[in-house]
């Protein structure tokens, strides 16, 4: 029944009935559950002091805010419901239903590792697959996931392992827990030097809210200081009691250094696997699964490391993975060999999709391109719709101790760009949990993955946003965009640096004593192999100039892969020098260093102090 006017608009008056919508809904979606004109609604937003167009994405605040003014109930419909309805229009089922008895077969656990930071995570992953995880990476630390899988022998028969490779630190909570969610078995490392450490319980607290068996790997038996029983008596206060004190979690003794005990921990996962889950999977059906990982390659296109959860994937496959679509072009094993199929708890990476998926996203295998498709495309949209939805207020990281001294509610806005959808993902999800109190807040415009582009300058000088870097740099003409727009970028190699400083300007504090300052850059050209000095860079300085001494960092298609690098040796033809300058050509000697590549670009800088008022 229509109801009396508001403000004299005339508008129907519910009964308490329950409207169902998605994030970002406009006033014509809700005019039309409701079967209400839209201009109506707008006139009546007018009247609550918004001023909102029918077509324009408003918060879930604003939808409550009009249907409680209407005597209706708005119920914001969750993003997986969502997902699952939108699959269901297509006849597609996605999750559990795996066919008859008859059709399961059995299938390698899937695992994660997990604990405090400095325990010997990435030195463990480093023992088990016997290749270097974390050479060459900022501090060691391991910055986006990647997987692989193991062979190990049990009772005289060969069992696989999938070991999904999640960053360990605490600032990686969302990866960490999506991890999980894609995990059969976590692996806890705890030093025996130090024991239990507040990350270890974050951790542990992860694996028991995904409902996984824990496996403890009890690391650094061969440090001075070791002590695994208190390990183990520590552990007991949390829930987890070892076998020989009659309990039921697996606690092995050992040493990724030395490489001690590896396969004992490798059994103790197979021995926890057969005794607490029945790990079975459907061969046969279209595959389903997870997206580890993902990224841009400049050869290759997106490329994704996905997880088979169920059925086999096969190349020529069409295939949905979040927002991303495409046909399987290739595939290839964790060893970078071509293959034609992967079955159940196998992951591949895989090329041939249209734009690079989030890390935790879905994928399934559908029948027809032009159903991918539509539900990538639908996707795509519910993300835009539920991201315009956020309301945005500008402030700039200079003005942010003004703004608090003037007492105002601010927001800081931040554009991220990294080089894996996981380093974003894990990134957005630290900054978005720091707590500094109601003084002023954290909006993340845009994230994406790749070099920062003159698009991402444009939209932060559109809305004084911060661009952050992480792990890779400024394309083409987006320097000297940022530079002409006065836009703040800033660069990171280390998640922690980030957190820190975002979280100091949050609470007015951010005080940095030194700058960055790019010197020049020089591309790589061609490359001299000397039996003394190792391999020299015959470049050309494209920018500023290159000193001899200076620090520098390498860049390759965008992204950083060496940081910390020292110009040592600096040559014009045959005569040593101090600097190149722009337009001239000359050799470079890293040092050390040798792993570059033609067309690699070297950068150069130097620190200075920055004194801020």
């Amino acid at each position: 029944m229509q109801a009396p006017s508001v403000g004299g608009v005339m508008l129907p008056r519910g009964n308490g009935q329950t409207v169902r919508l998605s994030r970002g809904a406009s006033l014509t979606d809700f005019a039309e559950k409701i079967n209400a004109n839209p201009a109506s609604l707008v006139a009546v937003m007018l009247n609550l002091g918004e001023m909102v167009t029918a077509t324009q994405s408003v918060s879930d605040e604003t939808l409550q805010l009009l249907a409680e003014e209407m005597n209706y109930v708005v119920e914001i419909v969750s993003p997986e419901e969502e997902d699952r309805e939108l699959l269901e229009s297509f006849d597609i089922e996605f999750g559990e239903n795996e066919g008859g008895e008859e059709m399961l077969l059995p299938r390698p656990p899937v695992v994660t590792v997990m604990g405090h930071v400095d325990h010997g995570k990435t030195r463990l992953l480093d023992a088990i697959r016997k290749t270097n995880v974390g050479g060459g990476e900022a501090g060691g630390i391991t910055q986006h996931i990647g997987a692989y899988q193991v062979a190990t022998h049990v009772n005289d028969e060969e069992r696989r392992i999938t070991f999904i490779d999640t960053p360990g630190h605490e600032a990686f909570t969302a990866m960490r827990a999506r991890g999980a969610k894609s995990t059969d078995i976590a692996i806890l490392v705890v030093a025996a030097n130090d024991g239990v450490m507040p990350q270890t319980i974050e951790a542990l607290n992860h694996a028991k809210a995904a409902e996984v068996p824990i496996v403890v790997a009890v690391n650094k038996i061969d440090v001075e200081g070791a002590d695994p029983t208190k390990v183990r008596g520590q552990l007991t206060e949390y829930g987890l009691v070892a076998e020989e004190y009659g309990g039921d979690t697996m606690f092995v003794d050992i040493s990724a250094k030395q490489g001690l005990h590896i396969d004992s921990l490798l059994e103790a996962v197979v021995l926890t696997a057969d005794a607490s889950l029945d790990l079975r999977a459907n061969r046969e059906q279209d595959a389903q699964g997870i997206a580890i990982e993902a990224h841009l390659d400049r050869g290759r296109g997106a490329v994704a490391t996905v997880l088979v959860q169920r059925g086999t994937l096969r190349v020529g496959d069409t295939m949905v993975v979040g927002d991303a679509h495409g046909r399987v072009r290739a595939m290839l094993d964790d060893n970078g060999q071509h293959i034609e199929e992967a079955g159940p708890a196998t992951p591949v990476l895989v090329l041939g999709l249209t734009n690079v998926p989030g890390a935790g996203d879905n994928f399934l295998v559908v029948d027809e391109d032009r159903t991918a498709r539509q539900i990538a495309e639908k996707r795509a949209a519910r993300e835009r719709n539920a991201a315009f939805a956020k309301r945005t207020r500008r402030v700039s990281l200079e003005d942010l101790d003004k703004v608090l001294k003037a007492g105002e509610v601010q927001q800081l806005n931040l554009i991220i760009k990294g080089d894996a959808s996981g380093s974003v993902e894990a990134l957005e999800s630290s900054l978005l949990q720091l707590d500094v109190g109601e003084e002023v807040d954290l909006r993340i415009l845009h994230r994406g993955v790749g070099a920062v582009t003159e698009t991402d300058i444009d939209l932060a000088a559109g809305s004084d946003a911060i661009v952050i870097g992480f792990n890779v740099r400024a394309e083409g003409r987006a320097t000297s965009a940022a530079e002409r727009e006065g836009v703040d970028v800033r660069y990171y190699s280390v998640i922690y640096q980030v957190i820190e400083e975002i979280e100091a300007a949050l609470k007015g504090m951010l005080k940095p004593e030194y700058e960055e300052v790019e010197l020049g850059t020089a591309e790589i050209r061609e490359i001299f192999r000397s039996s003394k000095l190792g391999n020299i860079a015959g470049v050309l300085v494209r920018s500023g100039e290159v000193r001899r001494n200076t620090k520098a960092r390498l860049v390759r298609d965008g992204k950083v892969v060496a940081e910390n690098l020292t110009i040592e040796g600096l040559r014009r033809f045959k005569d040593d020098v101090t600097e190149i300058r722009e337009g001239f050509e000359g050799g470079i000697n890293l040092g050390s260093y040798n792993d570059i590549k033609v067309d690699d670009v070297i950068a150069t800088y130097e620190t200075r102090e920055k004194p801020r008022g």
